[in-house]
């Protein structure tokens, strides 16, 4: 079938980078674009009216966790200063024997009671993200069992991701009076590396070429040198795309100059794992950095040089006080950002947002981190890490993979008056703006709803699972706390 979408502002493609299209046109056929521009002459079977409305490519979400996020809502203004604003050390390290409790992605391999959890997480991760025009994702690195009920909600939502097991070493634990250790599991790596190839082998191309493999090596410092030069090996033998989180926790980056006389980024380079197809989870605390304080600082040399990736989560550093330095350092070393969400929400144009103001702030330039940059971030960004030419963009040959935007701020005076659409939308959006979403040339989302998944449903199965969450936290917490100790209430509860 052939489609016709009439356009009134169009983000469109051409040899140079994106380009902006007034009153336009764009044609797919099937699950590929065939035309942009003024006008079609051919024959349409189909057509949508977005006259009023801003046609985009399909974000593309490089930093993904699966769940409804319910332990990150105790982390907000609050945490332990040892930590070093590190948010998964808060939320995901149990004390010694015992596990995070009510978050399936820690839950036992063989723990069948995580199964309807499991479930629950997926297809609120899934359908958040197709909600917020994000048409393809990249999951960091859960376990088998995560990845699989994702599996089956890209499937029946008709989202585009990259899967894979995530594997390590070992992993991180509250020891004696919550001291923070790191345990070394080498056979248990071993293992895990091999469910993730096994995974990839039978599932590369899937639900109609929608899911293809991504190797994750889940953290630099939980991984070992034996098992990352193996990741690296398969990466190049088979032409997978590799994440890993990297010079993005103090802790880690003093850990792998201490235990390499190496820093993080080096290290990914000695073992082989830097590549145009490497996306570093943050890569925010680079040796370059001033906090750093780290002499002969090479880290975005190297980053450069490789034209590796860093998948910027601006929304979630910024909430720990961090932020990217500096946007414009890294572009000029010829680093690839691209964006991720990590947590809640999932809304990349307010990821957009908070990439642009605070690379204006940490830049100490207004020009650094335009709305053209974090767009294209956002999109382009994203499908080089992933080394695809085929999504990100709209033009003749990409996927169908397009965003209709309501420029009207939902009825409300949000927007004002609209000049450049992608200013306005980076300056003024929010993902609730976005009205219809088509992946692969099927429409996903209409109106602003997506069929079949009841919002209203999921939002209670989540309160549930967050409040049994916060109620058991004291039973695997470190240092023993409540949920009501860790995380006091922002005034007094009086009932």
């Amino acid at each position: 079938m052939r489609t016709r979408v009439a356009c009134g502002w169009l983000v469109g493609h051409d040899d140079n980078g994106h380009t902006l299209w007034r009153n336009a046109e764009l044609v797919y056929e099937g699950n590929a674009v065939i035309f942009v521009g003024e006008k079609f002459d051919g024959r349409v079977d189909k057509e949508i009216d977005a006259s009023t409305r801003l046609v985009i490519p399909g974000f593309i979400d490089t930093h993904v966790h699966s769940g409804h996020r319910a332990s990150h809502r105790l982390i907000s203004d609050i945490g332990r200063p040892d930590y070093f604003g590190q948010p998964f050390l808060e939320i995901s390290v149990a004390k010694e024997g015992t596990r995070v409790g009510g978050d399936p992605r820690y839950a036992r391999p063989d723990d069948k009671s995580a199964a309807d959890d499991l479930a629950l997480n997926a297809r609120f991760t899934v359908a958040e993200l197709l909600r917020n025009g994000i048409t393809t994702f990249v999951e960091f690195g859960s376990q088998l069992k995560v990845q699989e009920a994702l599996l089956q909600q890209v499937e029946e939502l008709g989202i585009r991701a990259y899967l894979g097991p995530g594997f390590d070493s070992g992993r991180w634990v509250g020891g004696a009076d919550g001291k923070l250790t790191r345990v070394i599991d080498e056979a248990s790596g071993k293992r895990e590396f091999e469910l993730a190839l096994g995974f990839i082998d039978k599932q590369q191309g899937a639900c109609d070429d929608r899911v293809r493999g991504i190797l994750v090596p889940r953290e630099i410092e939980t991984c070992t040198i034996d098992l990352m030069r193996a990741a690296a090996q398969v990466a190049k033998e088979r032409k997978l795309p590799v994440a890993i989180h990297a010079a993005y926790n103090i802790l880690e980056v003093f850990d792998m100059i201490r235990e390499h006389q190496m820093t993080s980024i080096e290290l990914l380079e000695h073992v082989g794992l830097m590549s145009s197809t490497l996306n570093i989870g943050h890569g925010n605390f680079t040796a370059d950095n001033p906090l750093m304080n780290y002499s002969g600082a090479r880290d975005l040399e190297i980053m450069g040089h490789h034209h590796c990736s860093i998948s910027h989560c601006p929304v979630n550093i910024a909430r720990r006080g961090r932020f990217l330095d500096s946007w414009q350092s890294y572009k000029k070393a010829g680093v690839n950002i691209a964006l991720g969400t990590d947590t809640y929400p999932r809304d990349m144009v307010i990821q957009m947002r908070n990439a642009s103001y605070f690379g204006k702030v940490a830049s100490r330039n207004l020009k650094a981190a335009t709305a053209g940059e974090v767009f294209e971030a956002a999109t382009l960004g994203g499908a080089r890490s992933l080394g695809r030419t085929d999504i990100g963009r709209l033009a003749p040959g990409a996927r169908a993979d397009i965003v209709i935007i309501d420029m009207t701020g939902r009825d409300s005076l949000r927007m004002g008056p609209v000049r450049d659409p992608i200013k306005s939308l980076v300056d003024c959006g929010v993902g609730d703006d976005i009205d219809m979403v088509i992946v692969d040339g099927i429409v996903r989302v209409e109106n602003g709803r997506i069929p079949n998944v009841d919002m209203a449903s999921l939002r209670d199965q989540a309160q549930a699972a967050g409040e049994r969450i916060w109620d058991g936290w004291t039973n695997w917490d470190p240092h023993g706390r409540t949920a009501d100790q860790m995380s006091p209430f922002s005034f007094r509860r009086m009932n």
